[in-house]
């Protein structure tokens, strides 16, 4: 049966509609039998949302059923996994988690045994194996694994040895996820003077008004700095004492520029100011399609260490290959030394104004004439200064219309112009 079930992080639905414990068993069973192991072993990690557990004992069903081997690593941050992966030797690795995504939403992605996120092709292969019947020779078994909080932390811990963050008075948002404990306890382990909120998970708050994406509502009072993560830990956000939001884009700039790295891969939403930034410091930039495994995959082609998004996910290949927001957090303080966050002077961002247009087909929205012509027009005039990037939504009946210059002024005009050629083109279609 002809499918796309995975998108750029995984398969993500409502649960119990979209991802239901009848697809989770089914995929359990499709990968194990993609697997080369006579008996592959197999990690499960989750985070905090009320459809986890339904979810994972349905995934571990489907691959007992294919005769391997299950582990259960519990409520773990994503980066996790591929830690895991190698201090054990597991085959593949299964992360339950929908991200950012509302606690309805739940999602499962995979992790090869080389600790990266699976292939468009491993996936396609999946996906082909969906209809075979669940049954098996061999039935495997299903365990618990103990003490991965523990291995993740000390793997934390030994990275960041050095960094001492006594002194330090920080707020961790949690966003009732994946990070509520080893989040604030790292901290507290390197000397910091830690508040934590949004750290009491009952499976429905997970990113409810917390974590990243709702950075902007955090009160600083009496804080250095704050840290926003999201729901399953692989992004970070942050907010510096005056109130200010520091994105990834900021973020990476701090770590690339403390690191002296000879190139960072970032995505097409990176602020032009993030590239002026680069360019004088003499730092190659390779840009990607948005989504971080395509961050990952060129990283990986270039033998570079760093690489992230605007959204928060920072990769430092040196520690683990999936954006992290702990370990991220935790390099920006590295890179401040006894520096403060409102201080930082790595890039200087442009003003940036992003609209979602909603049109009733995408593909049609962008074949529009005068919408290229526009955006080439508009694009020019910007050269040098600014930028335009306009691209339908890889998920949704969505354009996105995203503008940077000079000046907000500058920017709403653009972008206010743009979106009214965008609304037009999309009647037409």
């Amino acid at each position: 049966m002809a499918r796309r079930l995975f998108g750029t992080d995984g398969v993500r639905g409502a649960a119990g509609d979209v991802l239901t414990a009848d697809l989770g068993l089914r995929l359990g069973h499709a990968v194990t039998k993609t697997l080369p192991a006579d008996r592959p072993r197999v990690l499960v990690i989750r985070d905090t949302r009320e459809s986890g557990p339904m979810l994972q004992a349905a995934l571990a069903a489907g691959v007992a059923a294919a005769g391997g081997d299950v582990l259960l690593g519990g409520v773990l941050p994503t980066p996790a996994a591929p830690l895991l992966l190698g201090r054990y030797g597991f085959d593949l690795a299964a992360v339950i988690s929908a991200s950012h995504n509302p606690y309805a939403d739940n999602g499962i992605k995979f992790f090869g045994g080389d600790g990266f996120k699976l292939t468009d092709a491993a996936e396609a292969d999946i996906e082909a194996r969906l209809d075979e019947p669940v049954t098996g020779a061999a039935v495997g078994r299903i365990d618990t694994l103990h003490g991965t909080e523990e291995d993740y932390l000390r793997a934390l811990h030994t990275r960041f040895q050095a960094l001492d963050l006594t002194g330090r008075r920080v707020m961790l948002d949690c966003a009732n996820g994946a990070t509520h404990r080893v989040g604030p306890e790292i901290f507290r382990r390197l000397g910091a003077d830690v508040t934590a909120v949004a750290d009491a998970p009952d499976g429905r708050n997970i990113n409810a008004g917390a974590g990243s994406t709702h950075v902007d509502e955090l009160d600083l009072a009496g804080h250095d700095l704050a840290f926003a993560f999201d729901g399953d830990g692989d992004r970070v956000l942050a907010k510096d004492r005056t109130g200010a939001v520091v994105d990834g884009d900021e973020l990476l700039a701090l770590a690339v520029l403390h690191r002296g790295a000879p190139g960072v891969a970032v995505t097409v939403m990176t602020n032009f100011g993030f590239h002026t930034a680069m360019r004088a410091a003499g730092i190659e930039v390779a840009t990607t399609k948005v989504g971080d495994r395509y961050v990952l995959e060129e990283l990986r082609q270039r033998g570079w260490q760093l690489g992230g998004e605007q959204s928060g996910h920072i990769i430092d290949m040196g520690f683990v290959p999936s954006g992290d927001g702990v370990a991220a957090a935790l390099l920006t303080l590295e890179a401040l030394g006894d520096g403060d966050l409102a201080d930082r002077a790595a890039m200087e961002k442009l003003p940036q104004r992003l609209v979602n247009v909603r049109v009733a087909d995408r593909d049609a929205a962008m074949d529009d004439d005068e919408l290229h012509e526009a955006i080439e027009r508009e694009g020019a005039a910007l050269e040098g200064r600014g930028r335009v990037l306009v691209r339908p939504s890889g998920t949704e009946q969505l354009v996105r219309v995203m503008v940077e210059a000079p000046t907000a002024e500058e920017a709403d005009a653009v972008c206010g112009r743009l979106v009214g050629i965008v609304e037009t083109s999309s009647a037409r279609a």
